[in-house]
């Protein structure tokens, strides 16, 4: 696995605040608590996560979890090099040494025997023990836990442990309202207000049907897909195609269904 590296974000990323999420993480750091934010795909958990290590002038350690990460994808190993074997911080142990922001991303992907290593960081102790190079890591005041998942995918063999869950202060996340929606569209892909205000309605129609088979529903972040398509000149109905109708399902017949709703917003 590609050894993880502690980022610096020069740049305000875009993001509009939905409530009092901003003030809640903030004092969450000032406290030195974990947290943990739960909501569906592409709603803006990772941006919020950057946008906040940016306000916080912190570095960020992203992982992307997994089924196959292992304890030493989050804390290290010894690699060989041209010296020889050394070793390498996974993003766990970055982030504690560099007091940065670790931000294990879809959590509740890896397996539960994993995370448990995160539990001596996750309480009042904040310490990281590495047993292979015999350290016992303490957690500075700047560090943070940030961990989010998809309840939506949860289930009996995917969900996380009590003894996991309750070591965190919890933010739940939705798509954000119609017009906050629109505005984001306009801040995020930079397009005409009235294609914002279409791409929102689409998206609520979708979001409401009862008699559709999806996994997931059209999300925040594939409105803004769709939208950066027209803004280059691709036609309304053939970016909602591609950006949201094939990007929510492989069957036809459902595919039909949803692309009616696209050609009826667009007139066609």
């Amino acid at each position: 696995m590609e050894m993880a590296s502690a980022r610096q974000i020069a740049a305000v990323p875009y993001y509009a605040a939905q409530g009092s999420e901003c003030a809640l993480f903030e004092r969450a750091h000032a406290s030195r608590l974990p947290l943990l934010i739960k909501g569906p795909t592409g709603c803006g958990k990772t941006r919020f996560v950057e946008y906040m290590a940016w306000k916080l002038g912190r570095p960020l350690v992203t992982l992307a979890c997994n089924e196959d990460m292992t304890a030493s994808d989050l804390i290290g190993r010894f690699l060989l090099d041209a010296q020889g074997t050394a070793w390498h911080d996974g993003p766990l142990t970055l982030a504690v040494r560099h007091g940065g922001i670790c931000y294990l991303d879809e959590v509740v992907e890896a397996r539960r025997d994993t995370t448990v290593v995160i539990h001596p960081l996750a309480d009042d102790r904040r310490v990281l023990p590495i047993e292979r190079t015999g350290e016992l890591l303490h957690a500075p005041d700047s560090f943070m836990l940030v961990m989010s998942y998809n309840p939506g995918y949860q289930n009996f063999l995917k969900g996380l442990k009590p003894s996991t869950r309750q070591r965190f202060i919890s933010l739940r996340f939705d798509f954000p309202a119609s017009a906050r929606e629109e505005s984001i569209l306009v801040g995020e892909a930079a397009c005409d207000p009235m294609l914002a205000r279409q791409l929102v309605s689409i998206a609520g129609r979708l979001r409401s049907l009862k008699d559709v088979d999806l996994e997931e529903v059209v999300s925040t972040r594939l409105l803004v897909y769709a939208a950066k398509l027209v803004k280059v000149g691709l036609d309304p109905v053939e970016a909602c195609r591609s950006a949201l109708v094939e990007s929510l399902t492989d069957d036809a017949d459902v595919a039909d269904a949803l692309l009616e709703v696209v050609r009826a917003t667009f007139g066609r």
